[in-house]
């Protein structure tokens, strides 16, 4: 237990180290940081890092469940303490005394998830399916929900103006719509308190999100990071000809320049490397979590080669910094979108999901939930966000919770060519193949040699093959399946989870040369 207590202080230690210390100056009153409060959750059956300032060398008691913890203020005012684990249940009562007291109230024990990403993730409840009928019948007390707000900024921020809350009617329509459902599918489940942390931003780019130092150390974002120091350069001397244009505007009584120009908003937007971490992770990083939720690509679909790399980066930073180890992260593969194409092609975003789907092999502990039917053509926010919490809520419960359910959606597994035909056999078909509407398997391209691909007949062959062949390929080479912005594809395992997009060949795509 010692051990464990070490290696996650050591955590929260590395996290304020790569981050350049906490700033701010010193409080005479002790005082924590909003991600604690008043029905608050805590993760359960892991030591907990319990966290705040006061004045340099001040006594700090903190008392919970039976135990009680003591340090002093140091030289900047930071303390911190960790607690022994605690089972599930509440409420209960934490104190933290120093020259003024502290108490919190209504605090549960149970599981804590991270709900992050960006449009996808923060599209609310109340724009989702049903929303009227799922917020009446949001009655859940021993859910909470707390959500981050949206800084992008340059420097660390040490906390965030935020307040848990009691999941109900009057609270849950503003709340991520991904992230409740989740949260509600493992409490009923599990029959222990939810704690939902909702820190998404519409529109992120996943660099935003990365601790800009370990983009530098990396040359695969030499590009990237260059082409932000120009912008960086330049901002105050476009800040000063947006005032001035104003100012102008304002005395001949004219129009100004539109607010979206002013170039704050890319210097404090959610792109711009590193911005998101600092402004709205960090504060969260060391408090208990089980794991993490995400659902974000849609802005780097473009630069979708490197998302293979900084995709895992990103994931690996987190990890790194809170402490924890490997803590589950799963993410939602991205839906389909955009107008349908009548012929086999290129698309970036079929690559973005090959980069999402490459994850798992890349890092432990970590799953996609496919919801390559769940999209609609013309609205980037499909509004049936149940499905896709279920998809994900699947692998937690099987891998972290024990619960004995198929989770993963059939991936492609090998290949073997035979007089002009393909055998393509797949893992994690649980059930066998079933296609939805029409009794033949749709979805498939092949090519030959020359990379031009057509339209494929496709058969069931066995449980987890399929052969899949055309007249007009005669030496087949590669075969794709669902790979398109929005694809006619069909396959389901038996238990109802859709085929992951793949290709079987490595040929360069639309993105491979995109670095900024």
């Amino acid at each position: 237990m010692l051990r464990m207590r070490n290696l996650r202080a050591a955590g929260l230690a590395a996290a304020v180290a790569v981050v350049g210390g906490w700033a701010g100056p010193a409080r005479a009153d002790v005082k924590l940081p909003a991600i604690f409060g008043d029905h608050m959750v805590l993760q359960r059956s892991l030591p907990l890092n319990v966290w705040g300032w006061a004045e340099p060398g001040e006594d700090v008691t903190v008392k919970f469940h039976g135990q009680t913890r003591t340090t002093k203020g140091g030289g900047d005012g930071k303390w911190s303490v960790v607690l022994e684990p605690v089972a599930a249940g509440g409420p209960f009562e934490m104190v933290v005394s120093g020259k003024n007291t502290v108490t919190f109230n209504d605090v549960l024990v149970g599981e804590v998830w991270v709900c992050s990403g960006q449009s996808n993730m923060q599209w609310s409840v109340a724009g989702s399916t049903d929303a009227d009928l799922e917020i009446a019948a949001a009655k859940f007390p021993n859910i909470r929900l707390i959500s981050v707000p949206q800084v992008g900024t340059q420097e660390p921020q040490k906390d965030f103006k935020g307040q848990w809350k009691v999941c109900s009617p009057e609270t849950v329509g503003p709340f991520s719509a991904v992230g409740y459902f989740f949260g509600r599918q493992l409490y009923e489940t599990l029959g222990v308190p939810v704690g939902l942390i909702n820190d998404a931003w519409g529109g992120s780019a996943c660099e935003a999100w990365v601790p800009r130092e370990k983009l530098a150390a990396d040359p695969k974002y030499k590009d990237l990071l260059a082409s932000w120091e120009e912008r960086e350069k330049g901002y105050e001397a476009a800040k000063k000809a947006y005032e001035d244009a104003k100012a102008q505007a304002k005395a001949e009584g004219k129009p100004g320049p539109k607010p979206q120009d002013d170039p704050d908003g890319l210097m404090k937007g959610n792109h711009r490397p590193g911005n998101i971490f600092n402004g709205v992770l960090l504060p969260t990083i060391g408090y208990g979590i089980k794991g993490a939720i995400w659902y974000q690509g849609e802005s780097n679909a473009g630069r979708a080669y490197q998302y293979r790399d900084l995709f895992p980066l990103m994931i690996q930073a987190w990890r790194e910094l809170w402490g924890q180890g490997n803590f589950p992260f799963y993410w939602v593969q991205l839906a389909d979108f955009l107008p349908e194409k009548p012929e086999p092609g290129d698309s970036s975003w079929a690559e973005l999901r090959e980069a999402q789907t490459m994850t798992i092999r890349r890092l432990p502990n970590t799953g996609e939930a496919v919801i390559i039917d769940l999209g609609e053509a013309k609205d980037i926010h499909p509004k049936n966000k149940l499905d896709v919490a279920q998809r994900l809520a699947r692998w937690a419960l099987a891998r972290d919770y024990g619960v004995n359910i198929p989770y993963q959606s059939p991936t492609y597994k090998a290949m073997e060519k035979h007089d002009g035909k393909v055998v393509l056999t797949f893992d994690h078909v649980a059930g066998g193949f079933a296609p939805f509407d029409v009794a033949e398997p749709r979805g498939f391209a092949i090519a030959g040699a020359d990379k031009k691909f057509v339209w494929a007949q496709a058969k069931i062959v066995g449980p987890d093959k399929i052969e899949v062949w055309s007249d007009k390929v005669s030496q087949p080479e590669s075969v794709r399946y669902a790979w398109a912005d929005n694809p006619v594809c069909n396959l389901y395992s038996g238990v109802g989870l859709p085929l992951t997009p793949f290709r079987t060949d490595d040929w360069p795509g639309v993105t491979a040369n995109a670095t900024r």
